[in-house]
C-alpha cells in the first residue's frame, strides 16, 4: 500500500514587545528514504530572512535562517508532498551476543542523555521481562507494549521539557515522552536506539482528498541488524501514515523551530499541521 501526502505544517512566535533580530533553525522538511519519497517541498519565512540549507550530522534537512529588522512576529510554513508505502517486515536477526560488535559504530545512540535516561523504578519494574527476552528484538516490543499498557497518552499533560523518568512518574505523556521512555530502556540494555520526528496521519483509512488537523509526531527505530521502528504510543509498526523529518539521539537533536531573538519581552509560539491524502 502506499499514499500520496500534502503536509502544511505553520509555526513560529509571536512577540510581546517585537523583536530586533532572531537566528533560527528549521527542521520542516521531510527526508528520502528507502520508504518515502518527497516529490515537493517549500519552506517560506516570513519576514523574509537570509538563510541557507544544509544536512545535519543525522542526516536532517536543516534551514538556517536570520532575520536582522525589527518584527513582531516570524511565521514559518513547511509545505511538502510526500509518497509514502509499507514498510516490509524486517527479520530480528540480532542476539544478544551480537550488540557488542555494534556499539563503537553505534555508541551515539547509547547515550543515556537526561530526556531518555530511565528511573531506577521502571528499570525494577522491566527486570522480569528483559531477563525472559531470548533477543534484544523480542525485548524491544516487550518493553514497548509494556510503556504503552502503563503510561497514558494525555494531550498537553508534558511539556517540551519533560524527561522520560519525570514521565513514568506521572504515568502520562505525549508521543515524545513515549519515544524518550523506550529509548531509554533499550539503551539500558546495549541495545542502540533512535527518535525519529515527523508527521502521522491521525485517521487509520484517510479519505482522500480530505484535509486534516495534525500534529507533529515522533517514534523510535532499533538496531536489530537494520534499522526497525517502532511508533510506541499508538503501539504500531510506521507505516504509509507516518512521514520522517528528522532523526537523532533525542528531541534535542530534532525540533522543528529552534533559535534566539532579542526583545524586551516575552513571546509566544504558535503551531498547526494539515495533513491532506491525495491518493
Amino acid at each position: 500500500m502506499s499514499m500520496q501526502m500534502r503536509i502544511r505544517h505553520t509555526t513560529g512566535y509571536h512577540y510581546e514587545r517585537g523583536a530586533a533580530a532572531s537566528f533560527n533553525e528549521a527542521r520542516m522538511t521531510p527526508m528520502t528514504t528507502s520508504e518515502q519519497y518527497v516529490l515537493r517541498s517549500r519552506l517560506e519565512i516570513s519576514p523574509a530572512p537570509w538563510s541557507y540549507e544544509y544536512r545535519d550530522y543525522w542526516g536532517t534537512s536543516v534551514t538556517s535562517f536570520e532575520v536582522h529588522d525589527p518584527h513582531t512576529d516570524l511565521t514559518v510554513v513547511a509545505t511538502s508532498t510526500v509518497e509514502t508505502q509499507d514498510v516490509p517486515v524486517k527479520p530480528h536477526a540480532v542476539a544478544w551476543d551480537d550488540l557488542p560488535a555494534v556499539q563503537d559504530d553505534y555508541c551515539e545512540f547509547l547515550e543515556l542523555s537526561s530526556w531518555v535516561a530511565p528511573s531506577p523504578a521502571l528499570l525494577t519494574a522491566l527486570a522480569d521481562i528483559r531477563a525472559s527476552a531470548a533477543t534484544p528484538g523480542e525485548y524491544a516490543l516487550a518493553a514497548a507494549g509494556f510503556l504503552h499498557d502503563q503510561v497514558a497518552y494525555v494531550r498537553g499533560s508534558t511539556e517540551v521539557t519533560t524527561t522520560a523518568a519525570d514521565a513514568w512518574d506521572s504515568k502520562n505523556g505525549v508521543c515524545q515522552d513515549f519515544a524518550h521512555l523506550t529509548l531509554g530502556v533499550l539503551r539500558e540494555a546495549r541495545i542502540p536506539a533512535r527518535y525519529v520526528s515527523g508527521y502521522l496521519h491521525p485517521s487509520p483509512d484517510p479519505v482522500i482528498g480530505e484535509a486534516t488537523a495534525g500534529e507533529s509526531h515522533a517514534w523510535i527505530e532499533w538496531w536489530d541488524g537494520e534499522w526497525v521502528g517502532w511508533d510506541p504510543t499508538n503501539a504500531i509498526a510506521p507505516g504509509p501514515r507516518h512521514v520522517v523529518v528528522a532523526k537523532g539521539r533525542d528531541y534535542g537533536d530534532s525540533p522543528p523551530l529552534r533559535g534566539i531573538f532579542s526583545t524586551s519581552g516575552g513571546s509566544e509560539l504558535f503551531v498547526a499541521v494539515e495533513i491532506t491524502r491525495l491518493r
